[in-house]
């Protein structure tokens, strides 16, 4: 097991250094697309960008599909300043006091990138007295371009213009102890859970008991991606995302969690119920939680009118949308779950 996660942790370094705020993910969907071509699966793109790759089971007229989002928190250029400098409008639901600081790139319409920092305007407290009790919100943030620039019309000739893409270096590490802390885990740490679950199906030539889609998503972050392209034979929708931990929370950052209720309201009782009964018979470790103010691809297609069972399990992640962090445990225990899953009999 440690081979595959160690694989699995290679693939989520490679997938969080690729930028792909919601909106804009098109690159990191074409690297998806070429490693699963590699292992000759069967992939398709929805109109929306996302990808759906299927492989086929015994059973043809009972689907299941699984997903996980590559698109991720960012932002777009709202206004040039006369300073020279780009005043933000973010892109996901997170506040800008988790960004302060950051190193950013900016893609221009043409390609361009540009690199950045993304800082308060009154940062130097030997001019700004009152630096740090500044809000932190779109006003009194901005982003310090690291080019020569002293005005917006320097900034135009870069080929920058409102609507540009903003992302967020992720500034990975995998440590010693076994911790991955990146931005972005959420959801790239589950894509790269489901490409090595994929592999894992083929290297092991097995044949799953039912047909089985993967849909890698990239409009989570922003409410609907996962809500459509979901067959009619379909029976069990599973999403997986990060599990977030805090006060109040059994979620930790070495098991896999199972989330009974989010901001949707419970996810379906029997499905969660057979997730608890596969992870007890296999010794994985887990906690079941709820996440008050949380939405998943599963309850966007619920939402949408679907008539599916659906769940939600994933890695716990600590620090949620902000500078994120996960143990190699909570892969590997989020990696079996799921293996012993897609060879399991429906609950319905």
């Amino acid at each position: 097991m440690t081979k595959l996660v160690n694989e699995t942790i290679d693939l989520i370094k490679k997938l969080v250094s690729i930028p792909s705020p919601s909106g804009n993910t098109n690159e990191v969907i074409s690297f998806v697309e070429n490693y699963l071509k590699e292992l000759q699966v069967e992939t398709k793109r929805n109109r929306k960008g996302g990808l759906i790759a299927t492989l086929k089971g015994e059973d043809d007229s009972n689907h299941r599909m699984l997903t996980a989002h590559v698109d991720t928190l960012g932002a777009i250029v709202k206004e040039i300043k006369a300073s020279g400098r780009l005043k933000l409008d973010l892109i996901g639901g997170f506040r800008y006091n988790s960004i302060e600081g950051e190193y950013c790139q900016i893609e221009t319409a043409a390609g361009k990138k540009i690199t950045g920092t993304i800082l308060m305007h009154q940062t130097s407290v030997h001019v700004y007295k009152d630096a740090g009790k500044a809000e932190r919100n779109q006003e009194n943030m901005e982003v310090r371009l690291d080019e020569v620039v002293h005005n917006e019309e320097d900034v135009r000739q870069l080929g920058v213009q409102v609507g540009d893409f903003v992302s967020f270096d992720p500034r990975v590490e995998v440590t010693p102890s076994g911790f991955i802390k990146s931005r972005h885990l959420d959801d790239k740490a589950s894509v790269g859970i489901l490409l090595q679950l994929i592999k894992q199906i083929k290297d092991e030539n097995i044949t799953l008991p039912n047909t089985t889609h993967f849909l890698i998503s990239n409009n989570e972050e922003i409410g609907y991606g996962g809500n459509s392209n979901i067959t009619p034979e379909t029976v069990e929708y599973l999403a997986v995302d990060m599990g977030a931990i805090g006060d109040g929370q059994s979620t930790d950052e070495y098991t896999v969690s199972i989330c009974v209720k989010d901001s949707s309201g419970p996810y379906h009782y029997e499905l969660r119920k057979h997730l608890a009964a596969i992870a007890d018979s296999n010794n994985i470790g887990y906690k079941l939680d709820i996440y008050p103010y949380y939405g998943s691809d599963a309850s966007a297609a619920i939402k949408a009118g679907h008539d599916i069972v659906h769940g939600l399990i994933g890695p716990g992640i600590d620090s949620s949308h902000a500078f994120e962090r996960t143990h190699k445990k909570s892969i590997e225990e989020t990696l079996k779950l799921l293996y012993y899953y897609v060879q399991s009999e429906m609950v319905i």
